[in-house]
């Protein structure tokens, strides 16, 4: 079936630490400065990145999944370059998503660009230090983070600029879009937020704004660089699919189509924990077992959650009868945030589904 990852994940989000000098008001994994001492231990660290490496039936093109070290910082970890160095020599594209504090100099960026990972990321969740530093619970941040920002881009490596968007960050997104523009970051990830963690203090956007903000974010998905993509707001690429019928009678060429079609927690998503606990995504904390005990790679294709997971027919409400399902499927964190229940409707969503559920042509 298109758009179903049924064999092996296409990304794998790995915290390899809780461990943070931050303090953010949002954090999923109520981070703080002390690793936890349940971390797994680096021989086993080794022997997952070689599970998650191995050569395998029914993948992309028989492509091993991009693998993003984030965390907490993963530059807490003392043995993060060994882990990281032997994710690559196993043939894994890997990308690192480190805090922005003292732990990041550019001799760490001139490291990582050395080795040749894929992307760096940093957030920026407002376009002024008082706004930015504000969230981050560190004062400094922000000026640290545009520092940060322009050493990744000098070194060759890709940047991306992660934003939260809550009721408290929404009406700066237009400023903050102009800081990663003057930055010249590749692109630009717009991450709607799930209320778990610290996140529960956050005032989440209505859906009627988060669609007229997915509206205005393909309109500066036109300009091509940066590119915007989004995060636990997989409705994009409906708001996408819809707009392009409209945008060719136009006479425009329109935002082109986004990228990772389908792919959402649980379906080409998987999350490993610091402490190896295998999850649909850092935002659905539900456990469907442990790399210590089992092959992740066995756990994401055989567990019954990551299969119910993939299976839209699956979905109640809304999502479920929607014709977009397929490309979308709402986001599945945040269905099971607001509701308790994984397979629920996506509540951010506002669009009312065909009395058909006809699947639409895709441009």
């Amino acid at each position: 079936m298109p758009f179903v990852f049924n064999e092996a994940p296409e990304r794998v989000y790995w915290e390899l630490t809780r461990a943070c000098d931050l303090a953010c008001t949002h954090c999923r994994a109520n981070a703080n400065p002390c690793a936890d001492p349940g971390e797994l231990p680096i021989a086993q660290v080794f022997r997952t990145l070689d599970d998650l490496a191995a050569p395998r039936q029914g993948s992309r093109q028989g492509a091993a999944p991009h693998v993003i070290f984030t965390g907490g910082d993963p530059l807490k970890r003392r043995d993060f370059f060994q882990i990281l160095e032997h994710a690559i020599a196993a043939g894994l594209p890997c990308s690192v998503s480190p805090s922005a504090t003292p732990l990041l100099t550019p001799a760490v960026i001139g490291i990582l660009s050395s080795l040749r990972i894929a992307a760096m990321s940093l957030s920026l969740d407002g376009s002024t230090a008082t706004r930015h530093d504000g969230l981050r619970g560190v004062v400094g941040t922000y000026a640290r983070t545009l520092q940060l920002a322009q050493a990744i881009i000098a070194s060759g490596v890709s940047l991306q600029i992660n934003t939260l968007v809550t009721s408290e960050t929404v009406d700066d997104l237009s400023a903050i879009h102009q800081v990663v523009k003057n930055l010249g970051a590749d692109r630009w990830s717009l991450f709607f937020l799930i209320s778990t963690g610290r996140g529960t203090s956050l005032g989440q956007v209505s859906p009627w704004r988060a669609e007229a903000l997915m509206n205005w974010a393909l309109d500066r998905a036109e300009e091509r660089r940066p590119v915007v993509t989004t995060t636990e707001a997989p409705h994009y690429r409906r708001v996408a699919a819809m707009r392009r019928p409209l945008d060719r009678a136009r006479g425009h060429s329109g935002a082109p189509p986004p990228r990772g079609l389908g792919i959402r927690d649980g379906n080409g998503v998987m999350f490993l924990s610091h402490t190896g606990d295998v999850q649909p995504s850092g935002f659905l904390p539900l456990t469907a077992g442990n790399v210590r005990t089992d092959s992740p790679l066995r756990i994401y294709r055989e567990s019954p959650l990551f299969q119910a997971l993939r299976q839209t027919a699956k979905f109640s409400g809304r999502c479920g009868r929607c014709e977009f399902r397929s490309i979308c499927g709402g986001s599945r964190a945040r269905a099971y945030a607001a509701t308790g229940d994984p397979l629920a409707s996506d509540p951010l969503c506002a669009y009312e589904p065909s009395a058909t559920g006809d699947p639409p042509s895709l441009p």
